[in-house]
C-alpha cells in the first residue's frame, strides 16, 4: 500500500504572499537664514511618493531626518537631514541664505537673500523631490524656500512666499512646504508667508517661525533680529497597503480600507 506523509506548517497558517505597499518619504526641511538684511526661507525636505513590493517577514530600515537647526545672526541656514526606506532616499531641504548670498541646494532649494542693492539666487531643488528656492530681492527682501508643489517666490516687491506643499493621497495633511523670506523693512507687509507646514519669515524686531514637526517644511528667514532663525521641520515616512494589518512598525492606523504605518522617528518596518 502507498503511504502518505503529512507536511506541517507551524501553527497551520499558509505562507503569506508578497503585497504592494505605497509610501511617502519626506526629508527634514532647511532652516531660515539670519542677517541684518533680507534672509531667505528654508527649502522643504525632498518628498518621494511611489510603491514597492513588500516581502513578508522582511525588515526594511526606516530613517527619518531631522530639520535643519536655526541659526544666529549673519549665518546661512542649515540643510535638513535625509529620510529613507533602505536605499530609497529623500534629500534634506536646502538652508536659506543670509544677506545677498545664494540659498543652498537640497530636496527643495533654500530661498535667496537680498541686500539694499543686490540679491542672491535661490538654491536648486532635485527633480521629482522638490523645487528651486526663490530669488531674493533688493531693498533687503528674502526669497521663499522651494516646496514639493512649487518653487519659492521671487522677492520682487515684497518677501517671497514659500513654495506649496503636497497633500499625499488627498488625506488633508500637507508635507514639504517652503519657508517664507524675511525683510528688515518695518513697513507694508514685510513678512514672507508660507503654505501649510512651512515657517513664516520675520521682520525686523520679530522672530521667524519654525516649520511644523514631521512635515519636512522649510523654516522662515530671520532679519534684523538678535534671536535664532526658525528650524526646519523634521521628516516623516508613511507606508500604506490595502486591507487589514499584516506588518509591524511605526504608528499603525486604519482608514478607508487601508492600513497605515507612520514613522515620526527612525525604526524598522517588518512586512
Amino acid at each position: 500500500m502507498f503511504g502518505y506523509r503529512v507536511l506541517g506548517f507551524g501553527a497551520g497558517e499558509a505562507p503569506r504572499e508578497e503585497y504592494t505597499a505605497e509610501y511617502l518619504i519626506v526629508a527634514g526641511g532647511g532652516s531660515g537664514g539670519n542677517a541684518a538684511e533680507g534672509s531667505g526661507g528654508g527649502g522643504a525636505g525632498g518628498a518621494l511618493d511611489s510603491s514597492f513590493t513588500a516581502v513578508p517577514l522582511q525588515d526594511y530600515t526606516i530613517t527619518v531626518g531631522a530639520g535643519g537647526a536655526g541659526t544666529y545672526y549673519n549665518n546661512q541656514g542649515n540643510n535638513g537631514s535625509n529620510s529613507s526606506i533602505d536605499s530609497t532616499v529623500a534629500t534634506g531641504g536646502g538652508g536659506a541664505s543670509r544677506g545677498n548670498q545664494a540659498g543652498s541646494n537640497g530636496g527643495s532649494g533654500g530661498g535667496g537673500g537680498g541686500s539694499q542693492h543686490n540679491s542672491g539666487a535661490g538654491g536648486s531643488g532635485i527633480s521629482g523631490q522638490g523645487h528651486d528656492g526663490g530669488q531674493g530681492g533688493t531693498s533687503n527682501r528674502g526669497g521663499g524656500g522651494g516646496g514639493k508643489g512649487s518653487a519659492g517666490n521671487y522677492a520682487y516687491t515684497n518677501n517671497g512666499a514659500g513654495g506649496t506643499g503636497y497633500d499625499w493621497k488627498s488625506l488633508g495633511t500637507y508635507y514639504a512646504s517652503g519657508g517664507g523670506g524675511a525683510s528688515k523693512l518695518g513697513v507694508g507687509n514685510p513678512n514672507g508667508s508660507a503654505s501649510a507646514g512651512g515657517g513664516t519669515g520675520g521682520a525686523a524686531g520679530s522672530a521667524s517661525s519654525s516649520a511644523a514637526a514631521n512635515t519636512g517644511g522649510g523654516a522662515g528667514g530671520q532679519s534684523g533680529y538678535s534671536g535664532q532663525s526658525g528650524a526646519g521641520g523634521s521628516g516623516v515616512v508613511i507606508i500604506r497597503y490595502a486591507g487589514l494589518q499584516q506588518a509591524t512598525g511605526g504608528t499603525v492606523t486604519s482608514s478607508g480600507g487601508y492600513t497605515y504605518h507612520k514613522f515620526t522617528s527612525s525604526g524598522t518596518y517588518t512586512a
